[in-house]
């Protein structure tokens, strides 16, 4: 999946189809937006496996209608965090996995996990990046009285919300903006480019190069 040029430049180079799979935690919208793209052929990859580390995730009702395996790993079953994300590893390798979105998942990765599949696990966050990391990121838009947000697409790395960056798209915020409102004209983009950004990786179209993320044209 990762072909090393020089020093700090990567390519992403992709197999026949490539195979995505889901960790999840809650909704799940986001991942709906991307594997019904990989359905009606939007995408040309496969869908792997849905991971959810709760038994209450809607996304697993989601997952079942739009007929794509799923399984609850709960991490409260685990001695360890390192004990859990073992037993995810060996699911998402039996569905020969080849990307991971991470979509609304509220666990935060270890070393471990994300060097395994470095560069290869797509997460998005409702803000533009570098700003407003962590949780409660529209609140904190909010909070902070700024015009504009919006949402980011990333490659997952060792911090939170840190990695390197793919696609992003701003929303304005209104004088009568409250939490739902803004978050729900945010979600409609991160469907947007979280889709974008797993068709760019499928088509090989994404390099990085001095952690930045170059899309070829």
């Amino acid at each position: 999946m990762i072909l090393t040029l020089k020093n700090s430049e990567y390519n992403f180079n992709k197999k026949k189809k490539i195979i995505v799979s889901y960790l999840v935690s809650g909704k799940g919208s986001n991942f709906q937006a991307v594997a019904e793209k990989i359905i009606n052929g939007y995408i040309k990859a496969d869908n792997g496996v849905v991971i959810s580390s709760s038994s209450n995730a809607l996304a697993l009702e989601k997952s079942e209608k739009l007929g794509i395996k799923s399984i609850v790993i709960n991490p409260e079953n685990f001695k360890s965090k390192i004990d859990h994300e073992t037993e995810i590893i060996k699911t998402l390798e039996f569905y020969k996995t080849d990307l991971i979105v991470t979509a609304g998942y509220m666990r935060i990765l270890t070393p471990l996990f994300v060097n395994r599949y470095k560069f290869r696990i797509i997460n998005i966050h409702p803000s533009l990046l570098p700003s407003f990391t962590g949780k409660n990121a529209q609140q904190q838009a909010l909070d902070y009285g700024v015009r504009f947000t919006g949402c980011t697409s990333h490659f997952i790395d060792e911090g939170t919300d840190t990695g390197p960056i793919i696609l992003q798209s701003p929303v304005e915020i209104k004088s009568d903006d409250n939490i739902n409102t803004l978050s729900a004209r945010i979600l409609k983009e991160e469907h947007k480019i979280l889709t974008e950004s797993v068709k760019l990786f499928c088509e090989n179209k994404l390099i990085l190069k001095n952690n930045r993320v170059i899309i070829k044209t």
